[in-house]
């Protein structure tokens, strides 16, 4: 199925390139979701007609990624499990909890935004976790898991 995309998406492209997906994902995520539309005559001429406005949100929504990861590079988020002896986790802390933590700091991410590399934490220590606010904008922040005092 070909789409209109009225968003950049990283593996597919950029505002107003139209592009040809599989069409589960058009119809289940994309177009749900506001990020593409059919690429019809009709959706097309109406597309041009809107480029202008689009342009200019999508230009808005990567000014305030910019704000909030210049605000965010560099902090640190201590977040306290419990832990063995040996300084493994009972359980891990997993990206919703990353995102929770930042809330509480005054930082609205959400979990899909948190990027684990290695997948989630297990053990006490520091590690340093990449946290997306937009395609564009990619902020490393340091994630301290302590072992909780009981």
């Amino acid at each position: 199925m070909q789409v209109i995309l009225l968003e950049k998406i990283g593996t597919l492209g950029n505002l107003g390139d139209i592009v040809k997906v599989k069409d589960g994902y058009a119809r289940n995520y994309l177009i749900p979701t506001k990020r593409a539309r059919r690429a019809t005559e009709a959706a097309i001429k109406e597309f041009e007609q809107k480029r202008a406005d689009l342009e200019k949100a999508a230009a808005e929504k990567l000014a305030a990624a910019q704000a909030l990861g210049d605000k965010m590079s560099g902090k640190t988020v201590t977040i306290a499990q419990k832990a063995g002896v040996d300084g493994r986790l009972f359980g891990s802390v997993t990206n919703a909890d990353i995102a929770e933590a930042l809330g509480k700091l005054g930082f609205e991410v959400a979990k899909s935004q948190v990027r684990l590399a290695t997948g989630p934490l297990k053990t006490v220590g520091e590690y340093t976790v990449a946290v997306a606010p937009h395609t564009d904008v990619v902020v490393d922040v340091t994630v301290a898991v302590t072992a909780l005092a009981d």
